[in-house]
């Protein structure tokens, strides 16, 4: 099985910011981050991985891994 891990746990503890700070700056829903962050979500935004990335000051490869299973 292949996939995609979301890191934005590890992102967001280095930051030192919420995930309901994150939503606030982002303009995002607490509820679709909660679904970003457990790695239900279907698909994201390019528009919401841009805000996400420039809060957070990272790389899109700092919150997304491809990883071979």
């Amino acid at each position: 099985m292949m996939g995609i891990e979301i890191n934005l746990d590890r992102v967001l503890l280095d930051r030192k910011m919420t995930l309901t700070d994150l939503a606030e700056s982002v303009g995002v829903t607490l509820a679709n981050l909660s679904i970003l962050k457990t790695g239900k979500a279907k698909a994201v935004r390019f528009s919401t991985l841009e805000a996400i990335c420039h809060t957070l000051e990272c790389q899109p490869g700092d919150i997304l891994q491809y990883v071979d299973n």
